[in-house]
């Protein structure tokens, strides 16, 4: 049980990733689609900043998200804040705290049809492309902040700094209120952007964060 009112979307990455790739999940059809992400050819790398601060859902912060957005949706009538547009959601002007959650939910929607393009499009061969991943990243990581409220300091000053210390991009990643940061790095700027990180959290007498990198790797398998 993972204790939460939680989505889909860790058990399907869990069986249906493929290395080397990005994986596009349409949750109300349930269509998996592996798309490329040919980092190495970009000269990109994706760099894990683990913050050390716990990661902590199952006090409730998720379950109200979930139930805020669910409200929003209501108020809407529409079934699902997928059906929503930015402009609609000027009607939820006298309810602000679900006006701000349903922004997040529509326009991170958004965001990930948009990366989508970008990924097909270093697929078609214009690697060069991945790059623009990067602002998408932090806007991500902006709303996650200001929008749904779900990051801590130690999130923040991680994304921050990884983007001050020349990342092209910071989000964090997971349920929030503690866990990872994901910064698109060049591959030449990921030793500064991992002792920029360390130097951040030594100044504030944090725990020193975790920082490797990573690369998509394939779904669970049986081990024989």
């Amino acid at each position: 049980m993972a204790g939460v009112p939680c989505g889909l979307m860790d058990q399907l990455t869990s069986m249906c990733a493929q290395a080397g790739h990005a994986l596009s999940v349409d949750f109300r059809s349930l269509a998996v689609e592996p798309v490329p992400l040919p980092l190495g050819a970009a000269g990109l790398a994706l760099l894990v900043i683990d913050t050390r601060a716990p990661h902590e859902l199952a006090e409730g912060a998720y379950a109200e998200r979930r139930r805020h957005c669910h409200d929003a949706a209501q108020a809407l009538g529409l079934p699902s804040l997928r059906d929503a547009s930015l402009p609609l959601l000027a009607r939820l002007d006298a309810r602000p705290l679900e006006q701000r959650r349903a922004r997040h939910v529509v326009s991170e929607n958004a965001r990930v049809e948009q990366s989508l393009r970008i990924l097909r499009g270093a697929e078609a061969g214009e690697v060069q492309r991945l790059a623009a991943l990067g602002p998408l990243l932090s806007a991500s990581h902006a709303s996650l902040r200001d929008d749904f409220e779900v990051t801590v300091p130690h999130l923040d000053v991680a994304a921050d700094t990884a983007e001050h210390a020349g990342a092209l991009g910071a989000r964090m990643v997971g349920g929030g209120f503690g866990g990872s940061v994901l910064a698109l790095v060049a591959e030449d700027r990921r030793e500064a952007v991992t002792r920029a990180v360390d130097a951040a959290y030594a100044a504030r007498g944090w725990q020193p964060p975790r920082c490797f990198s990573a690369l998509p790797g394939p779904g669970a398998a049986r081990v024989a």
